[in-house]
């Protein structure tokens, strides 16, 4: 859809898909600014005819292009558009009118709602198949004869599980920044005074992201039972770097300092097993865990993915 104006904002052209857009037809000389009937801002907030993008580039000499509106025509149906509004000038510089496209943008923003409700749909229900494994579970331990630590650790996995999910669901599980997951996991252990982490920026896929959260649990559970966070003087330090060309390899560290001397324990726990074992696999790379008399140190290292728009499909 395509109109013009003159300096005041008053119609003096518009195109066929103008009309069919706006679902009316605009009156030459007496409407203003827009060929619409109602506007609306993407909040659903009403938009008087003279705050519209053409008003603002004609009144105020500022372009405004791109920026979501919604239409509504006189049958009620609404449509969403990006106005490119531009300043029409004489040879002199002056401003003598404008000239404005509307593109619709309708089917994109249904889209984008509609996957929206599918992934709140789908971290609803994974929460609550969590919170029924969580109950499930909480019914089998109750009276069984095992170690009583176990329903601890298993509950408290699973809520690091959870938290995981709800960061990546605010991204519509496109990823997750590597400093937000080990913040977010770490965070219930200790303080930034205890634990500090810092590295470049780095962007997760979801499954690397779950991998580190739950990896990053585990540490942070064994260093604050039996490591640097189980006195009051040691500390932790997450960093991480990427080496090599994009994407490149993740390169992440933990390590403990100033707690209790560490012995290499008879056999390994879930923990270290997790780590070592599972960790490495879903990130296809490397975990290790040295004992050091000092502190724990764990390398992790995994190839890093492609931005999801550089990922080649057969």
């Amino acid at each position: 859809a395509i109109y013009t104006t003159d300096a005041a904002g008053r119609i003096t052209h518009f195109n066929p898909a103008a009309v069919e857009f706006s679902g009316r037809t605009p009156e030459l000389g007496t409407d203003r600014w827009c060929v619409s009937w109602k506007l609306y801002h993407p909040d659903g907030s009403p938009m008087p005819h003279d705050e519209c993008p053409m008003a603002i580039a004609l009144n105020e000499g500022r372009v405004v292009g791109g920026a979501k509106v919604i239409v509504e025509r006189p049958d009620g149906t609404r449509r969403w558009i990006r106005p490119f509004p531009s300043l029409l000038r004489d040879r002199e510089g002056r401003v003598v009118g404008g000239v404005n496209m509307l593109v619709d943008i309708t089917e994109g923003e249904q889209a984008e709602r509609h996957q929206q409700l599918l992934v709140n749909e789908l971290n609803h229900r994974v929460k609550n198949t969590l919170a029924t494994v969580q109950s499930i579970a909480a019914q089998t331990f109750r009276g069984s004869d095992i170690d009583p630590r176990f329903p601890e650790a298993f509950e408290a996995r699973l809520i690091a599980l959870s938290n995981a999910h709800g960061l990546l669901t605010q991204s519509n599980w496109e990823g997750a920044e590597i400093g937000d997951v080990v913040r977010q996991t770490v965070e219930p252990h200790a303080g930034p005074e205890r634990i500090h982490v810092r590295g470049p920026s780095v962007r997760l896929t979801p499954k690397a992201a779950l991998a580190i959260a739950m990896g990053m649990h585990e540490l942070a559970t064994n260093a604050a039972k039996y490591g640097a966070l189980s006195n009051r003087t040691g500390w932790v330090e997450v960093t991480w770097s990427v080496d090599g060309p994009e994407p490149g390899a993740l390169n992440l560290q933990w390590a403990e300092s100033g707690g209790p001397p560490v012995k290499k324990p008879g056999r390994k726990g879930f923990g270290s097993r997790m780590i070592e074992r599972n960790l490495a696999y879903d990130l296809d790379g490397q975990a290790r865990i040295d004992y050091r008399p000092e502190g724990i140190v764990c390398t992790i290292t995994s190839p890093l993915a492609p931005p999801a728009a550089e990922v080649a499909t057969d």
